[in-house]
């Protein structure tokens, strides 16, 4: 294992300890609670720039920032803020909808985080996971230096659109994340947007290794 290696596990170990250990897990929950959209804004930052660099790792053999990395980042922490808001009015909405019998499962937490997960997956999700593509790509552009421009039109003419569809929707929103977003909903609300943004770099991995099997 190379010392990047023990680098990058090193800072993940340091978050779960940083929530084990009581203390510090009562900043982070009083943080949280006091100040929603920064501390989201900051869990995606770093945690979905993580798993990007995981992906790099896994397609390329090493670890190296993407060109354009801090705007990644950026973009990731904006993301952030709109999930944390996007979370409470799933929630909120599904709550309601049960407790007016639009939806089967009263009383029932595991119907809760369900239809919550899969009512967001599948209709925000998509949304996001385009705008981030398009994002993505853009600075792909701008930094590849090959004299095009970075526009709108440009960005979307390069996008791998059937492989968005068939793969990035088709298949990781059924079978990851709307999984994986009931069991996020089964935690307490403190704990959603972290757990959230630690998703992403188990798709960082996930991506990665279907590109990596794609060119193979």
């Amino acid at each position: 294992m190379k010392m990047k290696d023990l680098i990058w596990a090193g800072i993940l170990v340091f978050f779960a300890a940083f929530l084990a250990y009581g203390p510090t897990r009562e900043m982070f929950v009083s943080a949280t609670s006091a100040h929603p959209y920064i501390m989201s804004f900051i869990k995606f930052f770093i945690l979905a720039t993580m798993g990007e660099l995981l992906a790099i790792r896994i397609t390329s053999g090493d670890w190296k920032f993407p060109l354009g990395w801090i705007w990644r980042a950026v973009i990731w922490g904006f993301l952030g803020i709109v999930i944390a808001l996007v979370f409470q009015i799933f929630s909120a909405g599904v709550s309601g909808a049960i407790d007016k019998g639009y939806l089967p499962g009263k009383g029932s937490v595991l119907a809760f985080a369900f239809f919550t997960s899969a009512t967001m997956n599948l209709s925000f999700a998509p949304t996001m996971m385009a705008f981030h593509r398009l994002s993505d790509t853009l600075l792909d552009i701008k930094y590849e230096g090959d004299g095009a421009k970075a526009t709108i039109g440009e960005a979307i003419s390069r996008i791998d659109w059937h492989g968005f569809v068939t793969f990035v929707v088709m298949k990781t929103i059924p079978f990851f994340w709307i999984p994986a977003h009931t069991a996020v909903f089964l935690l307490p609300p403190v704990y959603r947007v972290m757990a959230a943004a630690a998703l992403s770099i188990a798709l960082g991995g996930i991506l990665a290794m279907a590109k990596r099997k794609k060119t193979a």
